[in-house]
């Protein structure tokens, strides 16, 4: 399986019984999953239904999810204000009541502000119940195509990471047959060292001597700290190849490559090989940015 990032965005929409409705999902890089809606008024029940339908198929990241609606067709109806239109009768038969006026024509008395009301059709609940079946059934069509999109992304990544984790193993390679590693030269190192403290002035106590010597001989080779970069290139080529979410697992280990790396270089006292441990910390955190986009 291949990775899968956090980075996609898709659109989706559909029709149902004059009404047309389009979702906008957009994913961006996340600490964990958050889902931000925008729902128009009368559609706010569906929220609970978003936020399901996308925590079932993502795992994480920071998700916008958009819905907008439009009725493409008509759906109002004209009703008669019975209450005004007598108000208006009887108007015009005060006024009639006042002199010889004729009584005025009944598209005159309609066009009257009140006596005709242009009302939005309410929907019964099946008919509602229908179309949010409907556009719950798009919005999955919307996620499946940030995943789309989120997988290419993932799968170009991928090439990037396992190139940037042969890097690391070649650097790991070099530092490993360096010559300031040899034997010989880490004796000359310890005796130039061990001879500075002996010539110490005020001349160091002998458990303090020891304690040095000691110290000094822990810093002369950076094995260990090799010895764990390659177990950390190994379970990062693992989790590359592995199924599900691994972004987090990527982060950690990053993590604890910079931290050998920073090790490494401050035990360093030769000239090449800080060139070699601060060109291994160059191509770590170049993976880390990549990681952070990872699921």
């Amino acid at each position: 399986m291949t990775l899968s990032s956090m980075t996609g965005f898709a659109r989706s929409g559909g029709m149902h019984a004059g009404t047309s409705w389009h979702w906008e999902v957009r994913s961006v890089n996340g600490r964990g999953l958050e889902l931000r809606l925008r729902l128009p008024p009368g559609y706010e029940a569906l929220e609970p239904r978003v936020r399901e339908a996308a925590g079932r198929r993502v795992a994480r990241g920071s998700i916008a999810i958009s819905l907008n609606v439009q009725r493409d067709t008509v759906v109002s109806e004209i009703r008669l204000n019975e209450t005004v239109l007598r108000q208006v009768l009887a108007a015009i038969e005060r006024i009639r009541s006042h002199g010889d006026f004729e009584r005025p024509r009944p598209d005159t008395i309609l066009g009257l502000r009140g006596v005709l009301e242009v009302a939005e059709r309410v929907e019964d609940e099946p008919q509602a119940s229908a179309q949010h079946t409907a556009i719950m059934v798009s919005l999955e069509g919307a996620l499946s195509g940030v995943l789309e999109a989120r997988c290419a992304e993932g799968t170009r990544l991928e090439p990037v990471l396992l190139s940037q984790l042969a890097d690391i193993q070649r650097i790991i390679d070099k530092l490993a047959k360096a010559p300031a590693r040899s034997a010989d030269a880490v004796r000359v190192r310890l005796k130039e060292q061990l001879a500075k403290l002996l010539d110490a002035d005020p001349p160091l106590d002998e458990a303090r001597l020891y304690q040095e010597a000691a110290l000094l001989a822990q810093r002369a080779d950076v094995g260990e700290e090799l010895e764990r970069l390659k177990a950390h290139v190994a379970a990062a080529r693992d989790l590359i190849a592995a199924s599900g979410p691994v972004g987090r697992k990527l982060d950690f280990l990053a993590q604890e490559f910079n931290r050998e790396a920073n090790t490494l270089c401050s035990k360093s006292n030769d000239v090449d090989m800080t060139r070699l441990g601060l060109e291994l910390k160059a191509v770590i955190d170049q993976m880390r940015e990549q990681v952070q986009n990872i699921e």
